[in-house]
């Protein structure tokens, strides 16, 4: 079995460290808050190159927290790529605006600067950049849009821990970044966990008073917030893991290039693209075929996981079946149903990459 994601294997790898840094937040009965929290917030907003980091509960109280933060005018518009996870759009949608899907690069899989142009109103007040599968998004152009149309940027980061757009790290280019540690992602928790980043200091500390009950000492709060924690064993765990994120990331490039390598002209597959001025993260290696399904089912036959994201573009789900744009036409419908996730991370090695490759090869050539 050459499996998908294996994160036994990879706590097995760091189990010293993991248990010693466990045993230090109980030992200390520091769960909530404190020092473990204090520390991975600073770790990581220098490793981010963000001067605030501020933890939270998981990903997508991030985003509807940061949305909140960003004090739009009440029932604006937010534009999403239609390529993404429903918690993108769901915030939008939990904060109160009004969420308009665009569509996604052909070639990428990010936010399309053409249909993001398209999708503005005098409505418009933020856009949200996903940073798909770990590529950046073209960030220059997003912000040239932003800027000419007086739009706020948020960074949805889930899947590009470490990413990068022209030398700098995503979520510190816009106007907020938020984070996931969901336990799957390239940086994952031992639970539910996640962060918002920003520069700006305003920013940061609405976010950080939304998260706790809209606070500014015991008992005196300001308005009404929300509780939203990253707890103290979480902020140890991660503390942890991003001593070794850059490891992890180097053996994830490594294999997407030996991929590249293996698959190199087999014409029935797409192969991810790597733009000039991006540091891919490769939360997840996805090629493009009309033959999705039946070679996913072989790959399966032959112990070999694989992952589908996303089986359905955002618009086209049920759950908004009553908004305008229920099954508009977009390129993320069609890729939709012929994008496959193949295995990727540190739990590998370079002979699984090539079998799967192999794999593969000899599907097509059935």
């Amino acid at each position: 079995m050459i499996k998908f994601l294996d994160l036994h294997k990879q706590y097995v790898s760091i189990k010293s460290e993991i248990d010693a840094a466990i045993a230090s937040v109980i030992a200390e009965s520091a769960f909530i808050g404190g020092k473990y929290l204090n520390s991975f917030e600073e770790a990581f907003a220098q490793y981010q190159e963000s001067q605030y980091c501020v933890g939270v509960g998981n990903g997508t109280d991030a985003l509807e927290i940061a949305l909140e933060a960003l004090e739009l005018p009440p029932g604006s518009e937010v534009i999403v790529p239609a390529n993404s996870f429903i918690a993108s759009s769901e915030a939008v949608t939990r904060s109160g605006h009004k969420v308009v899907f665009c569509d996604c690069d052909p070639d990428d899989y990010t936010i399309s600067i053409e249909s993001l142009e398209e999708k503005i109103t005098p409505l418009t007040a933020a856009v949200m950049a996903v940073h798909m599968y770990g590529h950046p998004c073209d960030m220059d152009e997003i912000l040239r849009v932003a800027k000419n149309n007086g739009l706020k940027v948020l960074e949805d980061c889930a899947q590009a821990h470490g990413a990068e757009y022209k030398g700098r790290r995503v979520g510190s280019i816009g106007d907020v970044g938020t984070f996931s540690f969901y336990p799957g992602k390239n940086l994952g928790a031992y639970g539910d966990g996640g962060a918002i980043v920003t520069n700006d200091s305003e920013l940061s500390a609405r976010c950080r008073m939304i998260a706790n009950h809209g606070r500014v000492d015991k008992y005196d709060h300001i308005f009404e917030g929300r509780n939203s924690r990253l707890d103290g064993l979480q902020s140890a765990v991660l503390s942890v893991k991003l001593n070794h994120l850059d490891k992890w990331l180097g053996l994830r490039r490594e294999f997407a290039d030996l991929y590249r390598k293996e698959l190199n002209g087999v014409k029935e597959i797409e192969l991810p693209i790597n733009r000039p001025w991006s540091l891919h993260a490769y939360h997840l290696f996805v090629i493009r075929t009309s033959k999705r399904d039946k070679l996913q089912g072989y790959l399966k036959d032959a112990g070999v996981d694989t992952g589908i994201h996303y089986p359905k573009a955002l618009h086209t789900l049920g759950a908004y079946s009553g908004h305008p744009q229920y099954m508009e036409s977009m390129c993320a419908n069609s890729y939709s149903g012929e994008l496959l996730s193949l295995p990727i991370g540190e739990h590998l090695n370079d002979k699984e990459i090539t079998d799967v490759s192999r794999l593969i090869k000899r599907f097509f050539n059935k």
